[in-house]
């Protein structure tokens, strides 16, 4: 086995300086929503505190156990099963808002889409290790992923959650990619893949109302497009050096769901182009950190495992961010490590960890 070295330092500082954020923005979005609702100012505060201190830990743990245990067939196949019992089970939990992506256990919130993400990255570098060199047949390197991603995908949509099986499938087709697919199969599966998308997208009437108010939000400021305007207000309002810390308008009552998937819209106000700019720097460095892990890694599946856990990261933060700044329809994608959320944070932190582990033995193999 190869000599580990330390982490990814820039790596590791980068993710403690988002999730600290996390908690003080969480508490500055939250607490008089929290009075407002539940009379405790401080509960999503204690909440985010919560689930960063457990983050925190398995990240470390994370970090201590080598990534190649983790292509061992008992494990990826346990973490599959796991994965589709709970995405069918979720299912026939009671609706949240109108979706089923949610259910209890323990009373503690559980939100199978984030597990999936997990599953599948694993389960298609497996296959990519082994079957690379025959990536161009389909029945043999691409079926086995196409057909176990597709079935995740199919029961997050019926949660619904668009957002998350579509970003699902876009990290796995990017891992397919670096294999070294040949493109005319990349784009029959884009031709093919065109008016599945329209169908699914049009056949909801909640998803249409989305994406007028995307092209046109002020065709309906009070209904579909008001948290367009709310965020973009709140993102404009913020200026260079934002309100301060604390002193957003857009969270009293006017940004739906200021602590969660518009959190980037009130640091936004509160800290201005400033502290906006810091995070997105943030997840750049994320990203290429990840990359080039990827790119050192000893091993093909240490490779791909990084490139997918990068990709989880940066994607979803890219969508994130660009619902916020209204260059996508909205959708209901935390950002990574600063949302409130439990499953989300957890979920992000074992990939570091695990992004973290395989920057141990890519040092060592470069050194």
């Amino acid at each position: 086995m190869a000599r580990k070295l330390k982490s990814d330092k820039l790596l590791f500082l980068v993710t403690l300086l988002l999730v600290g954020a996390s908690v003080v923005m969480v508490y500055s979005a939250s607490a008089v929503l929290a009075m407002d609702r539940f009379k405790q100012p401080y509960l999503f505060l204690f909440k985010q505190i919560t689930w960063a201190t457990l983050g925190v830990f398995l990240l470390a743990l994370m970090m201590r156990i080598d990534y190649r245990n983790y292509k061992q067939p008992v494990v990826i196949w346990t973490a599959l099963g796991v994965v589709v019992a709970a995405l069918v089970a979720v299912l026939f939990s009671p609706p949240i808002n109108g979706t089923r992506r949610w259910f209890a256990v323990a009373n503690i919130g559980v939100q199978p889409s984030e597990l999936a993400k997990m599953a599948a990255i694993l389960f298609t570098a497996a296959i990519l290790e082994r079957r690379m060199d025959r990536i161009d047949e389909p029945s043999y390197a691409l079926l086995p992923i196409g057909a176990v991603v597709g079935l995740m995908g199919c029961l997050i949509l019926l949660e619904p959650d668009f957002g998350t099986a579509v970003s699902l499938a876009l990290v796995a087709g990017v891992m397919i990619f670096a294999a070294g697919i040949n493109y005319r199969y990349l784009a029959a599966l884009f031709l093919a893949l065109v008016p599945a998308l329209y169908i699914v997208l049009m056949s909801a009437s909640y998803r249409r109302r989305r994406m007028l108010a995307f092209l046109n939000p002020w065709s309906d400021p009070l209904g579909d497009g008001f948290q367009i305007i709310q965020s973009l207000i709140a993102v404009g309002g913020g200026g260079v050096f934002g309100r301060g810390l604390m002193g957003g308008i857009q969270k009293l009552f006017y940004l739906p769901e200021p602590h969660t998937d518009f959190i980037y819209a009130v640091i936004s106000e509160e800290l201005g182009l400033i502290g906006a700019t810091a995070v997105l720097i943030c997840f750049v460095v994320i990203t290429w950190r990840g990359l080039r892990i990827a790119s050192r890694a000893p091993d093909r599946f240490g490779a791909f495992l990084a490139l997918g856990l990068t990709m989880m990261m940066s994607v979803q933060a890219f969508v994130n961010i660009s619902v916020v700044l209204s260059l996508l329809p909205t959708k209901g994608i935390p950002l990574p490590f600063v949302s409130a959320g439990g499953s989300s944070l957890l979920i992000n932190l074992l990939g570091m960890g695990m992004l973290l582990n395989i920057s141990q033995h890519a040092s060592s193999s470069h050194a």
